[in-house]
């Protein structure tokens, strides 16, 4: 089902979820090996602390979670008056959805949480850092941000740019907060 629904036009998403797995793991194997990057990338000053890394779920849990973080979009795919494709209330869906088939809880989690990194307000920071998969939740974002524009216009779009400032922010906050427990 996943292989056959569209996250965008000609990819499915399964596919994308796959692009932000390999761009996680791209982003890994330069933090924890000195790897070069594969991919495009706009790095915050954040993004390589070793408390961030240290604090992530197991690998196991956040392939799982990022290769299927959006497996209810087949089911909650709808489309408006302008044509216009909306997944409403994805993220919840597919924890309830992965669960329903038999993953994983740790992932199932991860997957309802998915899009509290790109909605946080500065007052939701310091409940969102005490989350013991804030971690995975803030790496995965960097991740989701960068695959989605390497679909979208790059790393120089506009909406790119919008997103990346918003992470960099958060991170920079959330990465502090990680240290101080």
């Amino acid at each position: 089902m996943m292989k056959d629904c569209e996250q965008t036009q000609g990819m499915s998403v399964l596919a994308h979820g796959e692009m932000v797995y390999a761009y996680y793991l791209d982003l890994h194997n330069h933090v924890t090996q000195g790897t070069p990057l594969q991919y495009e990338w706009k790095m915050p000053d954040w993004f390589a602390d070793k408390n961030l890394w240290r604090l992530r779920q197991e690998e196991a849990v956040i392939e799982e979670y990022m290769v299927n973080h959006d497996c209810s979009k087949p089911l909650v795919r709808t489309v408006d008056d302008n044509g216009k494709v909306h997944f409403p209330d994805h993220a919840k869906a597919s924890e309830a959805a992965w669960l329903h088939v038999g993953g994983s809880e740790e992932a199932a989690k991860l997957m309802g949480m998915d899009m509290d990194i790109h909605l946080l307000k500065a007052e939701g920071q310091e409940e969102f850092a005490k989350r013991p998969q804030a971690a995975t939740l803030l790496i995965a974002g960097l991740c989701e941000i960068h695959a989605n524009a390497s679909m979208f216009g790059g790393i120089d779009s506009t909406s790119f740019k919008i997103k990346w400032k918003h992470i960099d922010k958060r991170g920079k906050q959330i990465v502090k907060l990680l240290a101080s427990d």
